[in-house]
This record gives structure tokens, C-alpha cells and sequence, in this order.
């Protein structure tokens, strides 16, 4: 069996290094190098076995849904990932798991021009720690407090695959490969976190499910929304396996979306899809920031319907 030394040693071999990295994995600490003229953006977020992936998941994908969820964070900046760090607690020195989880991990990396920096490895519990770095012009970050009364509310992608695969992976009974796949390797919308720059007024990934997420953006601006169930982009095969009324908790609540939310004025709508298709992003207005403070939904029928819970959130329950 390996030791510490060697995997970290299979690791520093497997990770490409961009030209802006000036001392990468191997030393105390890494050293980069910024482009005049742009702010850092950091993330950080950890997967725990149990917690935010089924035991069963295979090392390859949790590898992808590791970087996947905290580019999902940059992109929510509109900010251009560049490094990363990857601090891993094994079971066992597994040098087959290791070397799976960096096929996934290194080739969603590769796409988005992402180095693994440094990191750390112990023993315990698996569970896995990201911590990202992207690269943002001077102010011109996308945050969650500049909503304002009379944006547009939009999503991009579809809502609820994720949460529905759970469901069924919950159930025991028949799932649907599409739904998990969403649930196992998330598309972190980075592209169309970019493309954002200038259109959008605020934004954040859906991590924790449309419900808690937005609620943050309305809470740092000062503002409250209604969404019309009726808008939710929702993909056919949750449609498939989901009744309409099915899919509300799973749309709202579910989590591990990894969309993007934004706000926008309405005259900037042409702009955003102009900007989104350029990228290959589609994206929908859900609902409207209003004065005042918290969420309303209506349902079709424009009747007033109260999720059952906000969304996930640590020590009150798991995924």
C-alpha cells in the first residue's frame, strides 16, 4: 500500500501546470503570479461521504462533482477559474481510487484551463476539500447584493434532475441514468458566468436549491421575489418521472442544481440571450424582485405555495 508521499507523488504527475503558476505542488506553499489590473476570487467547499454523495459513487465522478461545485462558485463571481488546491482524507492509501478520482477531476480541470496547485492528503473519513482561485477584473465581480426592484429573475439549465435522482437512489426502486448523471457530475456554468459580466445585477449558484439560494441574493439586496412554478425550467426526463406537483419540493428544496440564479433588468433580456447562446447556455426568467422582504411562489393557478423546507443545510438533516 502507498504512503502519503507516493500519492501525492502520482498526483504532482498527473496535474498540468498553467504559465502564471511560478512554484506548484511540491513546495511549502504555492506561489502564483496575477495579471495586472484583475482581483482573486476564492472558494472552498468540502464533500463528505454520506453527506453530499452516496457511498457508492464512483471515485471518478466524486473527483468531477469536487472541482465541479466550487467552479460553480467562480462562475456565480463571473469569474475566470485558474488554480486550485485538493486536500483529500482517504480511508486507506488507495493508489486505484486515487488515480480514478484524478481522471475525473483533472479532465473537467483541463477544460476550464484549471492547475491543481498544492493541497494536502491524511486518513479518516473520505471526504474531500477544494479550494478554488479564479480571476476577475477590478470590480467587476458579480455579487448577491445588487438586486433591484423590478429585475427579472433567471435560472439557466433545468431544475430538480439532481434532487429527483436522489429521490429514486432514496426509494430503492427504478432510476433514471439521465438524473443521476446530473446528481454525479454537475456542469459548472462558467461560460455563462462570464458572458454575465455587465448584464447581470446579482447572481449565485444553486448549490443548497432555488429557495434557500435565492432567498441569500434577496437578503444582501435589501429586496424580496416571486417566482411562478409555472416558469421552472424542467427537463423531460424529471418530467418523465416526476408529477408536476412532485417536482416543486425537488425544484426549490432539492439542491445540487449547480445553475446559475440571477437578477436582471428587463431591458438587458435580449443582451443575456444573445450573451447565453454564444456559450450554448440556455436560461429562463422565473419570476420578478419585488420592495420588501422574502419569497413568494404561485402556483399556475396563481395560488400561494409554501415549500416545505428552504433547502439543505448542514446539521439539520442530510442530502
Amino acid at each position: 500500500m502507498p504512503g502519503e508521499f507516493a500519492l501525492i507523488d502520482r498526483i504532482r504527475a498527473r496535474a498540468r501546470r498553467r504559465p502564471d503558476v511560478a512554484v506548484g505542488i511540491g513546495d511549502d506553499a504555492a506561489v502564483l503570479r496575477l495579471p495586472p489590473g484583475h482581483e482573486l476570487v476564492v472558494t472552498s467547499d468540502t464533500l463528505v461521504a454520506g453527506v453530499h454523495f452516496p457511498l457508492e459513487t464512483a471515485a471518478a465522478d466524486l473527483g468531477w462533482k469536487a472541482l465541479a461545485v466550487n467552479l460553480s462558485d467562480l462562475a456565480a463571481m463571473a469569474a475566470a477559474p485558474a488554480w486550485c488546491t485538493l486536500a483529500l482524507t482517504l480511508p486507506e492509501a488507495d493508489a486505484g481510487f486515487v488515480e480514478a478520482f484524478l481522471d475525473g477531476f483533472l479532465e473537467l480541470a483541463d477544460a476550464h484551463d484549471v492547475s491543481l496547485v498544492g493541497g494536502d492528503t491524511t486518513s479518516g473519513p473520505l471526504s474531500i476539500t477544494v479550494t478554488a482561485h479564479g480571476l476577475v477584473p477590478a470590480g467587476a465581480a458579480l455579487r448577491r447584493d445588487g438586486a433591484r426592484v423590478g429585475d427579472e429573475v433567471w435560472v439557466t439549465g433545468t431544475l430538480g434532475d439532481a434532487a429527483g435522482a436522489l429521490s429514486q437512489w432514496r426509494a430503492r426502486g427504478p432510476a433514471s441514468a439521465k438524473l443521476r448523471y446530473r446528481l454525479d457530475r454537475p456542469t459548472p456554468r462558467v461560460a455563462a458566468g462570464l458572458a454575465l459580466r455587465g448584464l447581470a445585477t446579482a447572481g449565485i449558484d444553486l448549490s443548497d436549491g432555488l429557495a434557500a439560494d435565492l432567498g441569500h441574493v434577496m437578503r444582501a439586496s435589501g429586496r424580496g421575489a416571486r417566482i411562478d412554478l409555472g416558469r421552472l425550467p424542467t427537463s423531460r426526463t424529471l418530467a418523465d418521472h416526476f408529477e408536476e406537483t412532485q417536482r416543486w419540493p425537488l425544484q426549490l428544496s432539492g439542491g445540487d442544481d449547480y445553475e446559475l440564479c440571477f437578477t436582471a433588468p428587463p431591458a438587458a433580456a435580449f443582451a443575456i440571450e444573445q450573451a447565453l447562446a454564444a456559450c450554448d447556455t440556455a436560461a429562463t426568467v422565473i419570476g420578478q424582485v419585488q420592495a420588501g422582504e422574502g419569497l413568494a411562489f404561485v402556483t399556475p393557478e396563481g395560488e400561494d405555495y409554501v415549500p416545505a423546507r428552504a433547502g439543505f443545510q448542514h446539521f439539520q438533516g442530510v442530502h
